[in-house]
């Protein structure tokens, strides 16, 4: 449910737009872009490159960031580079030596998530992508963790049972996607010359949706 816009260069983040409880992100967001690429008085044409999210998370929400940001890199001529979500909410704490988990509600009680570790520079992910049940998330670990992501708004007292000390909780500014940090991933993969195809470039749904199950039954 958040919407969130970055910009930025190669020594600083320019502006940037962060919005919760967005449902009507298709009609927000090129709202979001162009108000602020006026405020740090820039155009379009001017931009290096975009990022954007792919997921996990909303489906909907997915195909309108993804489809705005193909549309507006290929009639920019601009390369585009995609981030997986849980990705960049593990770099809301990129120098703790503890283990990072960020967890998103998927529905059905089920969570999205994957484990992360500091390099001392950034947040690497050390496990695959996963959709399941908390219970799931919590028996793999053996060790003091930071949670963060807004799973925490439905499995927190679950998880606080379950692990006690153990668990440490980000607060809600720290919580949820944010496109200065999407903006700053995808920087790192344009410096190293590394760029997405923009008509390959789909959302990771970790999942199938209802649809496709509902297609395979019949």
């Amino acid at each position: 449910m958040t919407g969130s816009v970055g910009l930025l260069n190669d020594r600083e983040l320019m502006g940037e737009y962060t919005i919760g409880n967005l449902a009507n992100h298709s009609e927000r967001l090129m709202i979001m872009i162009d108000l602020l690429l006026k405020e740090v008085n820039l155009k379009l044409e001017e931009l290096d490159g975009i990022a954007v999210a792919l997921g996990p998370g909303s489906f909907t929400g997915l195909r309108i960031g993804v489809t705005t940001a193909k549309a507006l890199a290929y009639s920019l001529k601009k390369p585009i580079v995609g981030i997986p979500t849980l990705d960049a909410l593990a770099q809301h704490f990129p120098l703790t030596d503890r283990l990072i988990c960020p967890i998103l509600d998927a529905r059905k009680q089920e969570v999205y998530s994957a484990f992360y570790r500091s390099d001392g520079h950034k947040a690497q992910r050390i496990s695959d992508y996963q959709v399941g049940s908390i219970e799931k998330v919590l028996e793999k670990i053996q060790e003091p963790v930071v949670f963060l992501g807004n799973g925490l708004l439905l499995y927190q007292s679950h998880i606080t049972k379950a692990l006690g000390e153990k668990a440490l909780f980000a607060d809600p500014a720290h919580s949820s996607p944010r496109g200065g940090l999407i903006a700053w991933l995808g920087l790192q993969r344009l410096i190293q010359q590394d760029q997405d195809d923009p008509f390959s470039l789909v959302p990771l749904y970790v999942r199938r949706s209802d649809a496709e199950i509902f297609w395979e039954k019949r």
